[in-house]
């Protein structure tokens, strides 16, 4: 496509391809939406067309919005751990989500759409909180329109500028999609390398499930700890486990014996939260530290299926 048709394109089915964009942006695709949204402002003839993009990208925003919360209601952290899992780095995705929702609250959906990686995630996990569909249909409308409404006014502010880069892309296309296929493969490689590292400290013996729970109703049960946030572990609360926080562990962890053993358990991909927290449990002196395996996902299970031998009944005895 050339920067003719498609600054044909824009001007013409502008509301239609922001609606389209946005709405594949915010169920999970792998494409942005600002650069179109930059594009529609900047050649729009007056505020009228600026103002149906706006309804456009606020109509499709909703829509996602709308549809994460009720799977993050219904279907609480499988939802959220399966929109992590497709992030470029699901390590993190979790810890960082939970922690911004519990410090900021309602406010959070105001500025999601603006963070890489919230975005995606601020939805299931307002249906995972049960915050109020009033409140949340609220700040999650305030924010779509902050988002889609600075795009827009930022082309339109700028759209000499943006006629300038039109007419440059017209004669030196090539050449600059060429550079920016070599930034989008040096960020695609630094997040590589990035998850690569990640992979290689994170090696570190695991505690299994099953083995845990036997662990749990010994005489000598581990200290299990979790790591899952206030927002997650307030969803599902863990009778064994005592709540604890990254940040604070050092200090949680005062006055506790070097050698006590310790399982550390989180709801993220690649058990990240838990190998942090065993990690630095070991750092400050303890010997006996394993992250679960699996973390809460496999806690779930493992619980499950306990809870369904239990009900079955025995296997009577064959006669001898």
């Amino acid at each position: 496509m050339t920067a003719d048709t498609l600054s044909a394109s824009l001007a013409h089915y502008g509301p239609w391809l922001v609606f389209g964009n946005v709405l594949l942006q915010q169920l999970g695709a792998p494409v942005p939406a600002w650069p179109t949204l930059l594009l529609v402002g900047s050649l729009a003839a007056g505020w009228p067309q600026v103002a149906g993009a706006l309804a456009a990208a606020l109509a499709a925003a909703m829509l996602a919005d709308r549809l994460w919360y009720l799977l993050g209601r219904r279907y609480g952290y499988k939802v959220l751990a399966l929109l992590c899992r497709l992030s470029i780095n699901p390590g993190s995705c979790v810890m960082q989500t939970e922690q911004r929702f519990a410090r900021w609250g309602a406010p959070a959906l105001l500025l999601a759409k603006f963070v890489p990686g919230f975005s995606a995630v601020a939805a299931p996990v307002a249906g995972l909180a049960r915050m109020p569909v009033a409140r949340f249909t609220l700040a999650a409308a305030g924010g779509a329109t902050l988002w889609a409404g600075t795009a827009l006014l930022l082309g339109w502010l700028l759209r000499e500028q943006v006629g300038r880069l039109l007419a440059l892309m017209r004669t030196h296309g090539p050449l600059a999609l060429l550079g920016l296929a070599v930034a989008l493969a040096l960020w695609l490689g630094v997040k590589f390398w990035r998850r690569q590292r990640f992979a290689r400290w994170a090696a570190m013996p695991h505690i299994e499930a099953y083995a845990l729970q036997a662990a749990l109703a010994s005489a000598a049960p581990p200290r299990l700890l979790d790591l899952r946030g206030t927002v997650l572990a307030a969803s599902d609360p863990i009778a064994q486990a005592q709540a604890v926080e990254l940040r604070q562990l050092a200090r949680q962890a005062r006055g506790w014996p070097r050698d006590t053993a310790i399982v550390t358990l989180c709801a993220c991909p690649q058990d990240a939260t838990a190998i942090r927290a065993a990690r630095r449990l070991q750092r400050l002196g303890f010997t006996n530290v394993r992250p679960l395996r699996g973390g809460y996902e496999a806690w779930s299970a493992a619980r499950a299926a306990q809870a369904g031998n239990a009900g079955m009944p025995a296997t009577p005895a064959c006669p001898v």
